[in-house]
């Protein structure tokens, strides 16, 4: 073991400049013995530093290898298993348990003792030694014995030392002056011995010589005691005199700390006294303004609302502890709060008497605007009542019951005047819907009896009031109406029968100008008055709630104070900005509470007059309701003509549900051709008419969708008038209606019936030429079933050249058959189709010559085809037919000239 640890020495821990103290041979505990050396170690160079190093032999050679180092701080705890017994096992706490097996205990036990003096000497740090016995373990003692013993065990730790540097060159230096130190040691160490003696003799000489200065020195210090002794006794002479010097300061520096105690406790009782002043006094003038101030003047809420503002700050002061138990701080508490309630309750007297005088100033410039479409302007009362914006700021928060009551009169005044108003500006508006044009006629009366009449109108304004002047009107629309007016629903079927006269084409832009008229009143109406209640009442209309004031607004008379008094709460609870916002809507619906009902009544009216009026309102409501909506999303105009909308998106849909279904209802007479049929030209004009007032719309999603079921109902009843038809053959009826479709909606170009244009294309194209082929088969009927017999056998399989020798068609029937249609026979039987042909087709669509040309084509192209026929049957034989191609041309141009 002792040549190991030269070993490990010489070559892993010299480098290294560390000392190799204690080793001990061992492997890991329950695997496969791998042995390796756990060695102790410490660095020559300061600070010393203690390892414990795991060394193991390479696999590829016979030295050995640094694998792992531990600081000997890192290690916690040192657990030998059993104190008792011999046991070559134990741990190591690092920052893991290591578990070893020592190749003995002695061995082991070696190393832990130099653990445990590395950890005394060096780390002065306790490692817990478990199950160790004590003898392995020594007690530190600070003195005497254990120093000794500490010594020896230094020199046992030094045993192997090496020389530094420096001793190395001085032995080099004292051998070099001695020839025979290497071949006679013992002469050379008795040398050594002998110069040893020398310096030992000097040393002691020396000190005998230096005894005499000792004693001097021994003098010095017994002087220096003495003036020691003396200069304690002036100190404690001087500490006597002070003693008494320090009390007497002791008693000026408590006197010092009352004074300051007490200037402390005035000045913190001037500053309260001064809070108290500054926070708490209201002036005179203020105290006047808020008892006897008008209300009235400029000047005069300027400074009542200074002095509510000032008398806010009073009383919302954040009083410091104990400053309510004052007396003086209650009285005046409480005079704030009179004077609070005293101006509050004077300031809403005021203001309901301002709400009442302004209704009344209001109403009577209602006749002013009686005779014209449009609605009174509020904002001079707007700008009036905005003066008190402050003092309802003022009232809201600090009482909040008067300021609901307020809230609560406000509307129920103007409310009033609003539905006076209101229902008058849509009086005029249906008064000028049903009045006369200047040519003297009316504006789309309804084709039915007077008293019919009178009682849809009288409905129609019951929920208005009486109707003045209406009554005369009435009597002369029903007269003028019944002869010369269209119907009620404004039909298809009505429009096909009669174009559109400049009169119908007066009537709607009239209706069109009026109901713009009607919602460019309205919308600066209402978005000035929410503006206003929201500055006005100090509420904020920003933020959405979208469904909330919606569902509520159905109990409008009965339901909204209470709903008011839900958001708001108690009188000293503050509504969040959602809350504020649904109470401004609920407002604005009581106070507006009459225009949907009225809109609704005058659409109603528009839809009874001309069902198309709905393509018009449609239009005008859906711009309305995109600007309201990029105002404020979420206000009462958007959401009211929101609800209108839907209503007239209805009307619109029952006006295409009833084209449709009057197209499924249309009967023909049986006796006359069929012609352009009358939901077909109707469809035309309800083209041009949408696309007119469509132009210049954003969205036309509902046009499109009506297009399309509007398209449907046309091609499919088409279809069926053609199969009941009698009169007209079915090819001709479905040409000449799908022919004018086709050329409709290439006129118009609508881009969502690009697929429909396509499609009346190709059934016009289908059916001309199916009726083409129809009838050219009757002229040369005999010809046309010689030679289907011909194509017959030549499909069964018999070869074109075998088909003469059949009986049936052999050359001398084949020449019968062609005797039989001479050019003259010829003639004369396509002058009867051209004749038939003429009172099949109608002259709306100018169809005669389209259809002409295409028979000439597909007569030529039948005589083509008899022609190749002959050839491929009957070669050489030299026969043909008795009239040729230009005969044909001829025949056909000579026809059409004629006619």
């Amino acid at each position: 073991m002792t040549a190991i640890k030269h070993a490990l020495q010489r070559d892993i821990f010299t480098p290294n400049d560390e000392r190799l103290l204690s080793i001990v041979n061992v492997c890991k505990a329950g695997k496969k013995k791998k042995n390796c050396f756990l060695c102790a170690t410490v660095t020559t160079e300061r600070p010393v530093q203690v390892n414990v190093v795991k060394v193991k032999k390479s696999d590829k050679g016979d030295f050995y290898k640094r694998q792992t180092a531990w600081a000997l701080r890192d290690l916690a705890v040192v657990d030998a298993k059993d104190a008792n017994k011999e046991n070559p096992e134990f741990d190591l706490h690092f920052e893991k348990v290591y578990k070893w097996v020592a190749s003995s205990t002695a061995e082991k036990n070696a190393f832990i003792s130099c653990i445990w003096k590395l950890n005394q000497r060096y780390l002065r740090k306790k490692i817990e030694f478990v199950n160790v016995s004590s003898q392995l373990l020594e007690e530190s003692v600070p003195s005497g014995e254990n120093q000794s013993a500490a010594g020896g065990d230094e020199e046992s730790l030094d045993e192997y030392q090496e020389l530094n540097a420096r001793e190395e060159q001085d032995i080099e230096i004292m051998m070099d002056g001695c020839e025979y130190a290497i071949s006679n040691a013992e002469a050379f160490a008795e040398k050594l011995s002998r110069e040893l003696q020398v310096l030992d003799g000097a040393n002691i000489q020396s000190i005998m010589a230096s005894e005499k200065q000792v004693n001097i020195l021994m003098q010095l210090l017994d002087d220096a005691l003495k003036e020691v002794d003396k200069i304690e006794h002036k100190l404690s002479s001087y500490e006597e005199m002070l003693q008494s010097v320090k009390e007497q300061m002791d008693h000026i520096s408590q006197s010092n700390d009352l004074i300051q105690l007490s200037n402390t406790n005035n000045m913190k009782l001037l500053e309260e006294i001064e809070f108290l002043v500054n926070y708490l006094d209201l002036s005179k003038g203020h105290i006047k303004a808020l008892t006897d101030g008008d209300l009235s003047s400029s000047k005069g809420i300027e400074a009542c609302t200074n002095a509510a503002e000032a008398l806010l700050q009073c009383m919302n002061v954040a009083l410091r502890p104990g400053h309510d138990r004052l007396q003086a701080v209650q009285q005046q508490q409480q005079q704030f709060k009179d004077l609070r309630e005293q101006f509050a309750r004077r300031l809403a007297n005021h203001l309901n008497n301002v709400f009442v005088q302004q209704g009344h100033d209001q109403s009577s410039t209602l006749a002013q605007h009686s005779a014209e479409l449009t609605l009174p302007k509020h904002l001079p009362f707007h700008r009036d009542l905005l003066r008190y914006a402050k003092l309802m700021e003022w009232l809201k928060n600090t009482d909040r019951e008067k300021y609901d009551g307020l809230n609560k009169n406000y509307v129920d005044y103007i409310s009033r005047l609003y539905e006076r108003e209101i229902k008058e500006f849509f009086e005029v508006a249906k008064i000028k819907m049903t009045g006369t044009s200047k040519e003297g006629k009316k504006f789309a009366t309804l084709p039915r009896k007077e008293t019919a009449v009178k009682q849809d109108l009288e409905s129609l304004h019951g929920s208005s009031g009486k109707l003045t002047g209406s009554t005369s009107s009435l009597n002369k629309l029903s007269v003028q109406g019944s002869g010369n007016r269209r119907s009620q629903s404004s039909s298809l079927l009505d429009m096909g029968n009669m174009s559109a006269s400049d009169l119908d084409v007066a009537d709607r832009t009239k209706f069109d100008k009026i109901f713009e008229q009607v919602l460019s009143e309205l919308e600066p109406l209402c978005l000035a008055e929410q503006d206003f209640i929201s500055k006005f009442f100090k509420l904020q209309q920003n933020p959405a709630l979208p469904g909330s004031v919606v569902a509520d607004s159905t109990e409008i008379d009965g339901g909204l104070l209470s709903r008011q008094h839900n958001l708001l709460g108690d009188r000293h609870s503050v509504p969040s900005e959602k809350e504020e916002a649904s109470i401004i809507r609920a407002m604005m619906i009581k106070v507006f509470r009459c225009i949907e009902p009225e809109l609704n009544n005058l659409i109603s009216l528009g839809d009874k007059i001309d069902s198309f009026n709905s393509l018009y309102m449609l239009v005008k409501m859906s711009y309305h309701v995109w600007t309201a909506e990029n105002v404020d999303p979420a206000s009462y105009l958007s959401t009211t003509l929101g609800n209108v909308l839907v209503t007239v998106k209805r009307n619109f849909d029952k006006c295409i549900l009833n084209q449709v279904k009057q197209m499924e209802e249309v009967k023909i007479s049986k006796k006359s051709k069929v012609g352009i049929l009358p939901f077909v030209s109707g469809f035309e004009e309800f083209a041009e008419l949408a696309e007119s007032i469509f132009r210049i719309a954003e969205r036309r999603g509902d046009l499109d969708k009506a297009y399309t079921k509007l398209i449907r109902a046309v091609y499919n009843n088409v279809e069926k008038v053609a199969n009941e038809s009698q009169k007209t053959p079915r090819d001709v009826v479905m040409m000449e209606n799908f022919h004018h479709i086709f050329s409709t909606l290439s006129r118009l170009k609508i881009a969502c019936l690009e697929t429909e244009r396509r499609e009346a294309k190709h059934k016009y194209t289908e059916h001309l030429q199916s009726y083409v082929i129809y009838s050219l088969g009757q002229p040369l009927e005999k010809l046309n079933h010689f030679f289907e017999g011909i194509e017959a056998r030549v499909a069964q399989g018999i070869r074109e050249d075998e088909v003469s020798y059949q009986l049936a068609f052999n050359k001398q029937e084949l020449r019968k058959v062609i005797k039989e249609y001479p050019g003259k026979e010829v003639k004369k039987g396509l002058d009867n189709l051209y004749k038939k042909v003429d009172k099949h087709l109608c002259e709306e669509e100018n169809l005669l010559q389209v259809m002409w040309h295409s028979m000439q084509d597909e007569f030529i192209r039948q005589y083509k085809h008899f022609e190749g026929l002959i050839g491929r049957c009957y070669p050489g034989s030299g026969i043909t037919m008795e009239f040729t191609i230009q005969d044909i041309l001829e025949y056909f141009s000579s026809i059409a000239q004629s006619h």
